[in-house]
């Protein structure tokens, strides 16, 4: 499998209704590797700063994820807190340390900046681009973004959407990027920008797949409790590239079972704090719940 991500590793303080969990071991592009990791050998390139714990590079390592391109720095790692409301879809960011996120400068290893897959996990504009032109030998790149980057970095991020073929976005932002109320119009309008396919996250109420040459929208698995959402988003996108990267192929049919793939991955990242929804988690577990949403999307 020839799959590279970029993005950021964290330590997360999270709130919820339940229970509240401080320097839990977060960020995008970690959700995304050790979701991927289910379907392959995963490269990841991010930035840590000097109190990144030793065991959690080596629970990465573990997880069949290449930590070869992590850089650490001098100064603290990206910390994110947060807290979610009752109905889980309501979020509320406390803080934001950037701290050496903001120094980020990625820097691909010669033996990854073949990948032929390639996610951009949340990142500045600039940095996915410096990370994107390092990547020639791709052919399917994928991208994420988050509302701060949709305000204050837009015409960046429309040269990023530009160069890739596919974007993930949740209702939220497709909504900013666009003004367009309608979601399936808001798609439309972001295809015009460049990527061939869009992937719209409605968290409880499934996804959209919008593209050239397909169109597919399914629910969310039912998971029974909820105890942390946090990363939901970069799971799916761990199942929906892994399989993809794993499959060697972009072809329609590869792509909608990509949608239930992630589907699947994402519905264990929720309950757990963190990435330990995803821990003890193997192929297997994920292929269960990909034929029971087989069974429930069957006519």
């Amino acid at each position: 499998m020839s799959l590279l991500v970029i993005g950021t590793l964290a330590y997360d303080s999270i709130e919820t209704v339940h229970e509240h969990r401080a320097n839990v071991l977060g960020g995008s592009a970690v959700h995304f590797g050790v979701s991927a990791a289910n379907f392959g050998r995963v490269a990841l390139v991010g930035v840590v700063g000097q109190d990144f714990r030793p065991e959690d590079l080596d629970f990465l390592e573990q997880r069949g994820i290449d930590t070869e391109g992590v850089e650490r720095l001098d100064g603290r790692t990206f910390r994110w807190s947060g807290r979610y409301e009752a109905d889980w879809n309501t979020r509320h960011t406390l803080e934001t340390q950037l701290n050496v996120l903001a120094r980020f400068d990625p820097k691909i290893p010669i033996a990854h900046q073949g990948s032929r897959y390639v996610f951009l996990a949340n990142a500045s504009p600039e940095a996915q681009l410096k990370a994107l032109s390092q990547c020639e030998a791709r052919v399917f790149a994928l991208a994420d973004t988050m509302n701060f980057w949709i305000e204050s970095a837009r015409d960046a991020l429309h040269e990023v959407l530009g160069k890739v073929d596919g974007v993930v976005l949740n209702d939220e932002e497709a909504r900013l990027l666009t003004g367009e109320r309608s979601l399936i119009r808001a798609a439309h309008r972001v295809r015009e920008l460049g990527p061939r396919y869009v992937v719209l996250k409605k968290g409880e109420h499934g996804a959209f797949l919008i593209g050239e040459d397909v169109q597919y929208a399914l629910p969310a698995y039912p998971v029974e409790e909820v105890i942390d959402p946090t990363g939901a988003g970069d799971s799916f996108a761990g199942g929906f590239m892994g399989y993809i990267a794993s499959a060697d192929s972009i072809e329609p049919r590869t792509l909608r079972r990509a949608m239930l793939y992630g589907t699947a991955t994402a519905s264990y990242c929720v309950q757990g704090f963190g990435v330990e929804g995803l821990r003890p988690h193997s192929r297997g577990k994920i292929e269960s719940r990909f034929n029971e949403l087989l069974d429930i999307t069957a006519v």
